[in-house]
């Protein structure tokens, strides 16, 4: 008799644990799509913004110029032949040299032309935005020809920036100006208008509210618009005058769109370069200039220093990511989502 010993059936290993794929291959799984027609965007977004960006926050830290940006010299001989030699004041890496100098005051006004900037900012929006809030609420109203006072109210903002910065400086002109035209027939003396940093810089502010205010109009004007018309009807039911439903209703109703207005206009105010540059070109003797424009003249005026325009556009660049971190989180704690 025969004993078969039964041999166990061979067991096969535990499967191998599959891994999980990563986070940005789910997506790309997934939309896929929507990242190929995204590729375009973001690749001239790299040529026209990062790649720039990222050069200018490196020649921040050289002491390029116009006078040492060749590596050699190069010169004709008198045979003929082209010869060049190493150039020795070639520009160089310089650290934070650019940024101390500049913050120090030993190169360019950084803080005088800062302070002016908080003045023309500040000014300038808040007139942007008082005056397009007072619009907004008139339009707002039933009106007789309400439509032709909006297209009329816009015009400013379809007008090109620097047509109406000329216009606004032909307007306050010494001599020819309208202004100063209208002072006298009203018995007034004729003002200097660019003979002072003051006055000057008014000329400034008049002439970017002009330009600004429609935006502020408009945006506010939609916002009012999607305040559902009930509130008010319930409000004026109870016996709330117009100034409790403009300060109980349409202000509440209008935060969201006035907080993102008012950092869209404080980041373009503060780099509104044409209004300043072609109304009062810096005068006098550069007291009106900003940041933007301090940046402008070290880059292509006199010997063109490309590093310490570098250094004014990445501190720029600082201030506004500053201001826009703050300013987000200032709204958190108010509960606005943004």
């Amino acid at each position: 008799m025969s004993t078969d010993t039964a041999t166990p059936a061979r067991t096969s290993p535990p499967p191998r644990e599959t891994r999980r794929p990563g986070r940005l291959r789910r997506s790309w799984d997934k939309h896929w799509y929507a990242w190929v027609m995204v590729a375009p965007v973001v690749l001239v977004l790299g040529v026209l913004i990062f790649y720039p960006l990222g050069r200018g926050i490196l020649l921040s830290f050289t002491n390029l110029t116009e006078a040492n940006q060749l590596a050699e010299i190069c010169s004709k001989s008198i045979t003929g032949t082209e010869v060049c030699k190493p150039n020795p004041n070639a520009w160089e890496v310089v650290g934070v040299d650019n940024y101390v100098n500049l913050l120090t005051g030993k190169v360019g006004e950084f803080w005088r032309q800062f302070g002016v900037t908080l003045i023309w900012t500040v000014t300038c929006v808040v007139f942007h935005y008082a005056i397009g809030l007072g619009l907004a609420v008139l339009l707002n109203r039933p009106l007789r020809g309400r439509g032709l006072y909006r297209v009329l109210l816009v015009l400013p903002w379809a007008v090109p920036a620097f047509v109406s910065a000329f216009a606004w400086r032909f307007m306050f002109n010494e001599q020819f100006g309208v202004v100063n035209t209208l002072f006298e027939a009203i018995g007034l003396d004729r003002v200097e208008w660019f003979a002072d940093w003051k006055t000057a810089l008014l000329t400034a502010i008049i002439a970017n509210v002009w330009l600004g205010v429609p935006f502020m109009m408009v945006t506010l004007l939609g916002g009012m618009q999607t305040i559902p018309g009930e509130q008010y009807e319930a409000a004026e039911i109870d016996g709330a005058t117009p100034w409790q439903r403009f300060v109980n209703i349409t202000l509440p109703g209008l935060r969201s769109v006035s907080m993102t207005v008012l950092l869209l206009g404080t980041i373009w105010t503060f780099n509104m370069f044409p209004i300043i540059f072609l109304v009062t070109g810096g005068e006098p003797a550069g007291q009106t200039e900003i940041l933007v424009t301090g940046a402008y003249r070290a880059a292509f005026e006199g010997i063109r220093n490309y590093s310490l325009s570098s250094t004014y556009g990445v501190l720029i660049l600082s201030i506004l990511l500053v201001f826009a971190v703050f300013y987000r989180r200032a709204l958190r704690k108010q509960g606005e989502v943004w």
